[in-house]
């Protein structure tokens, strides 16, 4: 089965994206970094890493040290399609990531972000 194309994307190419939407809206990097972490388990350094050797999120998620275990609790509408109801695991992953951003973008509180984990 061949997966969708946005698999093969870097996260070096898309790191940058989420960085301009925030701070088009006045948040910083360490709010993306800090929603990143808590989804993938990734730390300062092997994000950094993952960004230089430009990683396919593909890659990123399979390596990702762990999801949350409070994933699930992430819902609502992503590109039109709710984030609950995506089938494909990688598909949904990468969603769970877009959706915190636009949260971080949005001005929610982190404490809501993180789904009341810190």
């Amino acid at each position: 089965m061949a997966g969708h194309r946005i698999f093969a994307m870097s996260f070096a190419s898309i790191y940058p994206l989420y960085l301009a939407k925030v701070e088009r809206k006045g948040h910083t990097k360490d709010e993306v970094d800090e929603v990143i972490t808590w989804l993938t388990g990734y730390d300062e350094v092997s994000m950094e890493k993952a960004i230089a050797n430009e990683v396919t999120l593909e890659d990123f998620f399979a390596e990702a040290p762990g999801l949350n275990p409070n994933t699930p609790l992430i819902t609502g509408l992503i590109c039109g399609i709710r984030v609950e109801e995506i089938e494909d695991p990688l598909m949904q992953q990468i969603r769970y990531m877009d959706k915190l951003v636009d949260e971080v973008a949005r001005g929610k509180k982190m404490s809501s972000i993180l789904r009341g984990t810190t």
